[in-house]
């Protein structure tokens, strides 16, 4: 099936074709012509699987195919729960509807209201928005929901975990009756089925997320490693993959702060994002890591979900999340579009309930390689129910112990048996990676 056979129009087809995109994914074919038709839609889909295309470019074509009366008003509403999603949303519509006439915008909050506000006032058809921002905006009379057609909640479960859905239902309120409404979910737990309940009329399910599952494009990888020796053994994994990005996250903002600061240090070109910094900050660190001028990013979870980077190569957990699903959406940044990834999480004893707690979740032991020189006093023990693997889900099939290797720059560690089908990749960054 192409994007022509979804019933998609012209403009929106030469801007696809433009940026290299050929082929729907399941999600996009599961969602687009749902909501081309009209309908609720309530989708799943893991992270990367071009979901924010399912509802944007639909979206854009049933505004720009309304009669030009309507044309200028706030038809279509998104909301995101962090700003880094609500601008890359934002980048993704401008994107998609470079050929059309449609105005599109994204507030969020960490910058002055003013400015938005007076882009507000001249008129805009689409709105990518965090729940926060928007209802100041709509408490100063800056922005009218009343004509709003499309109403999008991306990232629910998101939304849930940070606590903003009683700020979604107030918004809710003040949209017309009459309208459609699209949710997207990374999961579709009990408490997101009632929240699907309340907002959607009637809708469409496409789930192409198995639960809780990672994605087969990232291998995994644990390094167990003491707690007092991790920065030095992520100095060592940084220098020698230093041709190869590395997203880099920690449990705590001062965390962040301490890894980049001691990466640097090291020689090591590395920043951090998280919530105390400012949105410019941010949104400078991005652009330099994205454009390769920074070797390694620092986040604390609120860049788990809604960092877009295609080719990134490599996650690291320095530290363990605290909510198993966290991970999930951590490696969720790699292995995206098509590409293969690798995700290597620093793992220390005293946070082996957390890795059990990981596995179980995602039914899978995750494969343990010591390095020399950094062998913990106290080996990580397996999840001990574990049900057989499938072949080609990147994970090992080992229980007795960890593999050990050398921190060599030269060297390339031998693949496991469920990686072999990796070893023919063209690109050097996931072989030297193995050898870090």
């Amino acid at each position: 099936m192409s994007f022509q056979d979804l019933g998609l129009i012209k403009p929106l087809l030469s801007s696809l074709y433009d940026q290299g995109y050929k082929n729907p994914t399941p999600i996009q074919k599961g969602s687009i012509q749902t909501v081309l038709a009209g309908h609720d839609l309530m989708a799943t889909a893991q992270t990367g699987t071009g979901k924010t295309a399912a509802f944007t470019l639909p979206i854009i074509q049933k505004l720009t195919t309304a009669p030009k009366e309507r044309r200028g008003k706030l038809r279509a509403l998104i909301l995101t729960p962090t700003r880094e999603l609500a601008g890359q949303i934002q980048e993704s519509v401008r994107k998609y509807g470079k050929n059309t006439q449609l105005r599109s915008f994204a507030v969020f909050g960490g910058v002055k209201i003013g400015p938005q506000i007076k882009v507000l006032k001249n008129g805009i058809d689409i709105l990518v928005a965090t729940p926060g921002r928007l209802l100041d905006l709509h408490q100063q009379r800056a922005v009218d929901l009343r004509d709003i057609e499309v109403f999008v909640l991306d990232e629910a479960d998101r939304m849930l975990d940070m606590g903003f859905i009683p700020d979604v239902k107030r918004i809710r309120e003040k949209l017309p009756e009459k309208k459609q409404t699209l949710m997207f979910s990374a999961t579709f737990s009990g408490n997101i089925r009632e929240l699907a309940e309340t907002m959607l009329n009637d809708p469409e399910l496409v789930d192409v997320a198995p639960r809780n599952s990672t994605a087969k494009s990232v291998s995994q990888t644990v390094i167990p490693v003491e707690k007092a020796r991790k920065l030095e053994l992520l100095k060592v994994i940084a220098a020698d993959n230093q041709h190869i990005q590395a997203l880099v996250f920690t449990k705590t903002k001062h965390g962040a702060n301490k890894v980049a600061k001691s990466l640097n240090k090291a020689g090591i070109r590395a920043d951090a994002i998280h919530g105390n910094k400012s949105q410019a900050h941010r949104n400078r660190a991005l652009k330099q890591f994205k454009s390769g001028e920074l070797a390694i990013l620092v986040a604390t979870d609120i860049a788990s979900r809604g960092l877009d980077i295609n080719q990134l190569p490599l996650v690291i957990n320095f530290e363990l999340p605290h909510v198993a699903e966290d991970y999930v959406h951590r490696i969720g940044r790699t292995g995206r579009a098509g590409n293969d990834g690798h995700a290597l999480s620093l793992v220390s004893h005293d946070e082996a309930k957390l890795l059990h707690a990981i596995e179980k979740l995602s039914n899978q032991n995750i494969d343990r390689e010591e390095i020399e020189g950094f062998e913990p006093v106290n080996q990580l023990p397996f999840r001990k129910e574990r049900k057989p693997q499938r072949e080609g889900t990147g994970q090992g099939d080992r229980s007795k112990g960890s593999k050990r290797r050398r921190p060599s720059r030269n060297r390339r560690s031998n693949q496991n048996r469920s990686n072999q089908s990796r070893s023919n990749q063209k690109s050097a960054g996931p072989r030297r990676r193995k050898a870090a």
